[in-house]
């Protein structure tokens, strides 16, 4: 189920066999170079590979080619509305756009958005939500919420196909994880075109990653989804990272740190949580790119952590540090979180 097709936004491929990328977008005021840019190079610095930038007007589209020209990431411009803004982010030189069925206008003005994509050499998102459905799905909705948005994404994949425009991927998202993952399984067995994954409006941080890890975990454990956006209320570094998490999680991608920690009991003699937290600020800080296991007893220890490139098991009193299963020392629980990152230098040293 898998896309076959591969497109590229900027210079990162999505489909086709390509890993999985993450995206985020802008909250700042893209009226104001600047202050987006400033956004966008925060976010590149957390892993960000595609960045999405709304242009509501025509002073946020005079401020795009600042932004682009001073952007790491390939820009894409979400556009809602106004087709004749879709046309002009391409034309100062947007990565992508991002158009909405349920408000981009009629065939002509999506054959105009067509013509700028191909003369740019861009690619076009077709992005479907359940909240601005066109009207023609809406008495569908109303029984089958994930087939309206699945036959509202097939309609312009139609079209587009029918205006010979091959350059595009789709979404269909719902702030119900599932509806979400209904309609893209649906999507990925009626096309091969890569498909971008996210929970639209999922929520803060704590309820929206956990919204989006069902709802895109679920279709990447599938092998359906090809780029992904978490969204979330707050700052967008956070959906970078729970993004990496959730790549993470699931084997498909490796970015920065991974804490196993287990989730303590009557054994735990320890605090179990507060070296858990100082382990994973100290690895998040150190830019160290280990699974490192933080276990409460005995019987969480090396063995079912062996997999952990590093790992500590507490006793009473004292700590194992262990490395891929086998034991290196022990330490007092004062001084064990130290002595576990002594070691990690240790390893790195001697591998230089």
């Amino acid at each position: 189920m898998a896309s076959k097709v591969q497109i590229h936004v900027g210079n990162v491929a999505v489909g086709g066999g390509a890993p999985v990328s993450v995206q985020s977008m802008t909250n700042t005021d893209s009226r104001d170079a600047e202050a987006t840019l400033s956004q966008i190079r925060s976010l590149a610095a957390y892993g960000c590979e595609i960045v999405r930038v709304a242009i509501p007007d025509d002073e946020a589209l005079s401020s795009l080619p600042a932004i682009i020209a001073g952007s790491p990431l390939p820009v894409v411009a979400d556009v809602h509305f106004h087709a004749r803004l879709a046309v002009g982010a391409l034309t100062a030189g947007a990565a992508s756009v991002r158009i909405n069925p349920g408000n981009i206008g009629g065939r002509a003005r999506v054959e105009d958005v067509i013509k700028a994509a191909r003369e740019a050499g861009a690619p076009i998102r077709i992005g479907v939500n359940s909240g601005s459905l066109p009207k023609e799905v809406r008495p569908l909705a109303e029984k089958d919420r994930a087939g309206a948005l699945v036959e509202a994404a097939l309609e312009y994949v139609h079209m587009f196909e029918e205006l010979g425009f091959a350059d595009f991927k789709v979404s269909a998202k719902s702030s119900s994880a599932r509806e979400t993952i209904d309609a893209n399984l649906a999507l990925a067995a009626r096309m091969d075109y890569p498909i971008h994954l996210g929970v639209t409006e999922a929520g803060t941080v704590r309820t929206g990653a956990v919204k989006s890890a069902v709802g895109i975990g679920a279709l990447l454990a599938q092998g359906v989804g090809d780029t992904i956006r978490v969204s979330l209320t707050g700052d967008p570094v956070e959906e970078v990272r729970t993004g990496y998490d959730i790549l993470k999680s699931l084997g498909l991608r490796r970015r920065g740190p991974n804490l196993i920690s287990c989730p303590t009991c009557g054994r735990a003699e320890v605090d179990v949580e507060e070296i858990a937290l100082e382990v994973e600020e100290r690895l998040q800080e150190g830019g160290l790119n280990l699974e490192v296991a933080v276990m409460g007893c005995v019987v969480n220890g090396p063995g079912e952590a062996r997999h952990a490139d590093f790992g500590i098991a507490c006793g009473k009193g004292e700590g194992l540090i262990f490395a891929q299963g086998r034991p290196i020392r022990k330490a007092a629980v004062a001084g064990l979180v130290d002595a576990l990152f002594s070691e990690i230098e240790k390893k790195r040293r001697d591998r230089r």
